[in-house]
């Protein structure tokens, strides 16, 4: 538990730039990705349905898309603005390994889709380690509280 606890601290003080730009990108790309599910969602459930590729009750497989959906949504949103990214990193990777290991390995090898979910899961993984960054709104907020803080303490000591 110490190691990570180390590895999270050395992510959050020696983070480049470029890195909150990518992190933006990938909030971006599960955002729209939780828009299509979210607008072809009631296509998907018949497909899955009609295809058997899941065997639960219609009831479960709703309810999977629906979750899936706004795991894309919230998490996406919250990626892309840096607002607990390691929480929204770690609440999509079972989704993006579910696509990567249960749908798109059945595809065939060029899936584009494939590749890109590989990418988006070690993009994910690498995000819960590392955190935010110096552009997101988790830093922001805490620089905002750590001034607060400063200044109530600064106050009450007069």
């Amino acid at each position: 538990m110490n190691s990570i606890h180390k590895l999270v601290n050395w992510g959050d003080q020696h983070q480049p730039k470029i890195l909150d730009l990518i992190r933006m990108v990938l909030g971006l790309l599960l955002l729209v990705k939780g828009i299509v599910f979210l607008n072809k969602g009631a296509y998907l459930r018949d497909l899955i349905i009609e295809n058997q590729a899941i065997e639960q009750p219609p009831e479960v497989i709703s309810a999977i898309i629906i979750y899936v959906t706004y795991v894309h949504l919230v998490g996406g949103a919250a990626i892309f603005l840096g607002l607990f990214t390691r929480l929204a990193s770690l609440l999509q990777l079972p989704i993006v390994f579910g696509a990567v290991f249960f749908v798109n390995i059945l595809s065939s090898f060029v899936n584009s889709e494939l590749w890109l979910s590989v990418l988006v899961l070690a993009l994910l993984v690498m995000y819960v380690f590392i955190g935010s960054g110096p552009l997101s709104l988790d830093r922001l907020i805490g620089e905002y509280t750590d001034d607060a803080k400063n200044e109530s303490g600064f106050r009450s000591s007069h």
